[in-house]
């Protein structure tokens, strides 16, 4: 097995590639001849995390997102060190990544942008905002134990899970950003400041995570 220090680098370096493209996504969006919209975000996200998770996959097994390790935790799929590791590794790959972010964009670009950190919409209460991030990154769970976890998983890379970003986002964008991932929120949110709500993208994911896991681990994947 790969040792942990390396598994750590993989972890931080895959987030970074998620942080740093997909808030540059958020950020890019709103300039001027930038008509990709919503759209663009979600491909943006499905695509980078799709393309890092699979990069990562036979070295840490490309969790990337605090929920994941969390759920597999929840699970035993993963011991606590190992968890631990991974998921400090993940908030510092995000706060990198934002970081990288602010420093090779214009200053007022970023600033207008809040470096892509997850908005709170005003129709959603903290509660809703909870509930859904949590039904978001529970099917994002699914797709790590149903295309990743499964010996009988379809070998898709990491396709089958980063793809879906691309309907959590156009589903939940608009109402909480749909981080689905506290390194998500957290990253930029750290590098720009902006911290409102961010109980959300950390109650709600992490919820979600481990229901998703209990559910494959122990009825979808049980053996008979």
């Amino acid at each position: 097995m790969t040792s942990l220090p390396r598994r750590a680098v993989a972890e931080a370096l895959g987030t970074f590639g998620l942080i740093f493209f997909g808030c540059g996504a958020v950020v890019v969006s709103t300039l001027p001849g930038a008509s990709y919209g919503l759209l663009g975000v979600a491909l943006v996200h499905a695509v980078v995390l799709s393309v890092m998770i699979t990069a990562t996959m036979a070295i840490s097994g490309g969790h990337l997102n605090p929920a994941v390790t969390i759920g597999l935790l929840s699970v035993k799929r993963i011991d606590a060190k190992t968890a631990g590791v991974y998921v400090l590794a993940q908030l510092v790959g995000a706060a990198l990544g934002a970081l990288t972010l602010r420093l090779v964009f214009p200053s007022g670009v970023v600033r207008v942008g809040t470096l892509g950190t997850p908005v709170l919409a005003n129709a959603m209460t903290m509660m809703d905002g909870i509930l859904l991030e949590a039904v978001l990154t529970f099917f994002l769970v699914s797709a790590v134990f149903g295309t990743a976890v499964s010996s009988d998983a379809p070998k898709v890379g990491g396709f089958g899970i980063g793809l879906v970003l691309l309907f959590d986002i156009l589903i939940g964008g608009t109402m909480t950003g749909s981080a689905a991932n506290p390194a998500r929120a957290f990253g930029p949110a750290l590098v720009s400041g902006t911290w409102y709500a961010q109980p959300v993208w950390w109650i709600g994911p992490i919820l979600g995570g481990i229901a998703a896991a209990w559910l494959w681990d122990k009825v979808l994947l049980k053996k008979g």
